[in-house]
């Protein structure tokens, strides 16, 4: 608990019992990241919650988010783990001949698509008769295409529609929103502070909003459904098809479409309901991360990111291709300390490094967001509420009761956004740190001494310890706010970048426009200064972290990330395909992605006692594999008369991955388990049908 000590003493210069005033070294701070994903508002430093996957019609999509996979009236499209697109189905229009590049989220309308390109401009294909394939300029964090209009939310939170508008459905409403969702000839968005709008085509009550507060919104062809912030499902609209008897139970996603609705529970299971002349309402098996529903089709990207449709499929809509797709989740990464936390696609929270104030012991369960402190952490559940663990000197693990948007950890003290948008603070509060000032956000960054809001009209306020001008924000309305130990930057509306506070000042890096921002605490370089860093994402999708020091710090990663959490002397990234990316001092294992699991890739069925092959995959939480991998893999079955390789010791050769071979001899579906023989809990399996050949005659 050495940084306990340190801030007791630097408490005891003042003559109080925690914290005094923060010179260059200080004890924590939030190191939480400003992701391209999130759920509702956009929490520049808190790890945002996932958007509700979306279809077509249907796309509930929040700020800074997106559906990565998505269905028209015939044709569907995905983005595939590299970032780039693949599109399916009936191209009468040119819907599915999807342009290079690569992309954050793709909304398919009827007989169009768009796409939301890294850095956040918009690209749209496909039939243009009411120009709903001519998107407007600027930069944007979220979009949901319709029948033949589109809508998405600016950087500023704002809403921006265009296309067809014979019922009004591409005249948005005033205001800042979270997530919006285009229909047929209908659109849904939910507010700042978790209220919904429809507004459009309301010929069987589709436009009417129930009241209450959600996290997301899915507008079908003339029916809507949304997710309360207790999890819960609400329908309205046309019940001709019994899209109002929606099932009982808390949900993580929902998608619907024109005649059918699925929607994803807790354990990852699909169930849908509705229209099922074709199979639409029926799902596939297994567990999903996101869903999308067409006309009379759905698609899902599974837990292990291959894709899986039902339903019609008279123009190949439901024959998705092969590969691996990216899921509605992209990972949420978040470092502390000496400890790395995230969210994996399943939603649970894995964490790594340091840990002897149980920091990185998460709770169990489900959750849409996470932001590592110092030695404590707070995450947001799937239904809203806060759990917080680790340190709790000062109550900083001890947060309000109620339903949260964004969450962010910092020096013994936390910040979070109700739904209603007001400010909650808790732990320490030597410096006026937790007391908030009134009015409504759309983000928070708790930093050193000091915290930092983003109001839902776009300017910055700061309140707690301000003796190098960190409380001074420069005036202007700005996207994104990040708050380090003396100094504080954001984000304007325009993609430039602002500083302030601190001593020295803060240079800039080269101009440039960016969509991400993080603060860490002290310098990048262990043994280096003991100063604030930055790191932001640029329009283009690259990285750049800099100090008081350095406009652009050494040994930053090279290529195109969504994401990036700046930590106590190290940091985490997350790129285009997914994967994570870890730097800097690694002395308790802080930025050594841990390996999880086995993948173990076998034959679905296998002949008795006949030699088959399989392969053996270490991989991390994010089911990437982990090449450096070099512990030893034990193998079992539950056939008692298998043969089975010896015990493995990986190398550097097999780079995480090695094919072996197996016999299996009792009848049936049997299991083939990979286990690390030091640590069993790592391990992974594969189901085999073993059966017999008819003999010949």
């Amino acid at each position: 608990m050495k940084l306990r000590r340190l801030s007791a003493a630097l408490g005891r210069k003042r003559g109080i019992g925690g914290l005094g005033r923060w010179p260059a070294l200080a004890t924590r701070a939030v190191w939480a990241v400003s992701l391209a994903l999130a759920l509702s508002v956009v929490p520049a430093l808190a790890a945002p919650a996932q958007a509700a996957p979306l279809t077509n019609l249907g796309q509930s999509v929040s700020a800074v988010g997106g559906s990565m996979v998505t269905g028209g009236d015939a044709h569907a499209c995905a983005i595939k783990a590299d970032g780039t697109l693949a599109c399916w189905g009936d191209n009468s229009f040119g819907q599915s001949a999807a342009p290079s590049g690569t992309y954050t989220a793709v909304s398919a309308g009827s007989i169009h698509t768009c796409a939301l390109k890294v850095g956040g401009t918009i690209a749209c294909w496909g039939d243009s008769s009411s120009s709903e394939s001519t998107p407007p300029a600027g930069t944007f964090v979220a979009l949901s295409s319709g029948g033949n209009h589109s809508c998405a939310i600016k950087t500023n939170g704002t809403l921006a529609c265009w296309g067809r508008n014979t019922s009004g459905e591409s005249t948005a409403p005033a205001g800042t929103f979270i997530a919006v969702s285009s229909g047929q000839a209908h659109t849904c968005a939910i507010r700042t502070g978790g209220a919904l709008v429809c507004w459009g085509l309301n010929s069987s009550g589709q436009t009417n909003a129930p009241g209450g507060l959600y996290v997301a919104v899915s507008a079908g062809a003339a029916h809507t459904c949304a997710i309360k912030t207790d999890s819960t499902l609400v329908c309205w609209g046309s019940n001709l098809y019994g899209q109002q008897y929606w099932p009982l139970g808390s949900f993580t996603a929902v998608s619907g479409a024109y005649y059918q609705i699925c929607a994803i529970g807790l354990n990852g299971t699909a169930y849908c309901w509705g229209a099922n002349g074709y199979g639409g309402a029926t799902p596939a098996s297994g567990t999903f991360v996101a869903l999308a529903g067409g006309s009379n089709f759905t698609c899902g990207v599974r837990t292990a990111g291959t894709l899986a449709c039902w339903g019609q499929n008279g123009h190949g809509e439901a024959t998705p291709p092969a590969g691996t797709f990216t899921g509605a989740r992209l990972p949420i990464v978040s470092g502390g300390f000496d400890h790395t936390c995230a969210i994996t696609a399943s939603g649970s929270i894995v964490c790594w490094g340091g840990d002897d104030a149980g920091q990185a012991d998460p709770p169990a369960g489900t959750f849409q967001a996470v932001s590592a402190g110092g030695e404590d952490n707070c995450a947001i559940r799937t239904n809203g509420t806060l759990a917080c663990w680790g340190a709790n000197v000062y109550g900083e693990d001890s947060p309000p009761a109620g339903n949260f948007t964004a969450v962010s950890s910092g020096v013994d003290a936390a910040c979070g956004i109700r739904t209603d948008g007001t400010l909650a603070c808790w732990g320490l509060n030597n410096e006026g740190q937790s007391s908030p000032p009134s009015g409504t956000y759309r983000a928070v960054s708790a930093g050193g001494m000091f915290a930092c809001g983003l109001r839902t009209t776009g300017s910055i306020v700061c309140w707690g310890w301000g003796d190098y001008g960190q409380l001074n924000p420069p005036s202007g309305t700005y996207t994104t706010i990040a708050a380090a130990s003396e100094h504080a930057c954001a984000i304007k509306t325009d993609g430039t970048l602002a500083c302030w506070g601190g001593a020295p000042a803060l240079p800039l890096p080269a101009s440039t426009t960016y969509v991400a921002l993080s603060a860490g605490q002290w310098g990048q370089t262990p043994g280096g200064p003991d100063i604030g860093y930055y790191c932001a994402i640029k329009t283009a999708g690259t990285l750049v972290c800099w100090d008081a020091l350095d406009a652009s710090i050494p040994n930053t990663p090279t290529g195109t990330f969504v994401s990036a959490s700046a930590g106590y002397h190290h940091a985490c990234a997350v790129r285009t395909n997914g994967s994570v990316v870890c730097w800097g001092e690694n002395t308790n294992g802080q930025a050594t992605i841990p390996v999880t699991s086995f993948v173990v890739t076998a034959p679905a069925s296998a002949m008795w006692d006949a030699t088959f092959t399989f392969t053996a995959t270490a991989v991390d939480p994010f089911g990437t594999t982990v090449t450096g991998y070099n512990g030893t893999a034990h193998f079992s079955s539950s056939d008692g008369a298998a043969t089975l390789p010896a015990d493995h010791p990986f190398n550097a050769a097999d780079k995480g991955s090695h094919q072996f071979t197996a016999t299996l001899r009792t009848t049936g579906i049997q299991t083939l388990t990979v286990s690390d023989a030091a640590k069993p809990t790592l391990t992974g399996s594969a189901h085999i049908n073993v059966y017999l050949l008819k003999p010949k005659l």
